[in-house]
């Protein structure tokens, strides 16, 4: 379990920012599969970045099953918890095959050199991204749902129990978003790895999530199942839109964003 408490973090004051996330609260279990939701610049980046330790708080407590990341050497949580950032550009031509065997730099020798281990690691990730047949591939030869799948099966060469990502589905079109949703959603059923994703998507929320934490200006404005907090009220009062609601003929809901601000 990752567990957050009072967690308080501002940017670097030189840079002109004054966002801060004030007084957050809230634990990641084993088998969780969470949406981080709400506006632009409300600190759903920064909270996943604190997920990752990337970003060190100011104050408040991070722990990995009871221990203070602080005492967590970084090889050790590379191999527990795995990021999926929301740019992946490679300016160097590297093969798929190349990009997804970086995941398992955590666990080379000494001399930085791969075995019949590693590759076959790489293979499976490879295959259950279903980009097996594109591991010659040059990254930046390959369309953007199949680029962000090698970078997901970089993150799984690393064989973690948690997987962070920012925005999956960014600059994706909706068939991709959808296919990349399934595959997350097979990883944590099939393999139990713990997701926590940053979305925009609320209806992706609905959908996929087991749990979805709705942050505002910083701060944690609701948490709890999807259908609960993802509320007309909720949406209305966050997003500042109104919002209507349609069950669709499997009986789910979908959410129904109107364009007029209110």
């Amino acid at each position: 379990m990752i567990e957050l408490k009072n967690i308080y973090f501002t940017y670097n004051k030189k840079s002109g920012k004054n966002f801060c996330l004030n007084n957050i609260s809230t634990k990641i279990r084993e088998g969780d599969f969470i949406t981080l939701l709400g506006p632009n610049g409300s600190g759903k980046s920064t909270l996943l970045k604190i997920l990752s330790g990337y970003f060190k708080p100011e104050s408040g407590t991070i722990k990995f099953n009871s221990k203070s990341y602080q005492d967590i050497p970084v090889k050790s949580l590379s191999k527990e918890i795995a990021v999926v950032s929301q740019k992946n550009i490679s300016i160097f031509p590297f093969s798929i095959h190349e990009i997804v065997m970086m995941g398992r730099t955590p666990y080379l020798n000494m001399f930085g050199v791969e075995d019949s281990e590693d590759r076959k690691i790489v293979n499976e990730a490879l295959k259950i991204m279903e980009i097996y047949h594109l591991k010659d591939k040059g990254i930046n030869e390959v369309s953007g749902g199949e680029a962000q799948r090698a970078f997901i099966a970089r993150a799984l060469a690393q064989r973690p129990k948690y997987l962070l990502l920012d925005e999956p589905n960014a600059h994706l079109d909706v068939h991709h978003q959808f296919a990349i949703f399934d595959l997350l959603k097979d990883l944590n059923d099939k393999e139990n790895i713990t997701v926590v994703a940053v979305s925009h998507d609320l209806n992706l929320s609905l959908r996929y999530s087991k749990k979805a934490i709705l942050l505002d200006d910083g701060k944690i404005a609701a948490e709890g199942l999807p259908t609960e907090i993802l509320t007309g009220k909720n949406i209305d009062s966050v997003f500042k839109v109104s919002s209507d609601f349609v069950l669709t003929k499997s009986g789910s809901k979908t959410i129904i964003v109107n364009s007029t601000s209110i």
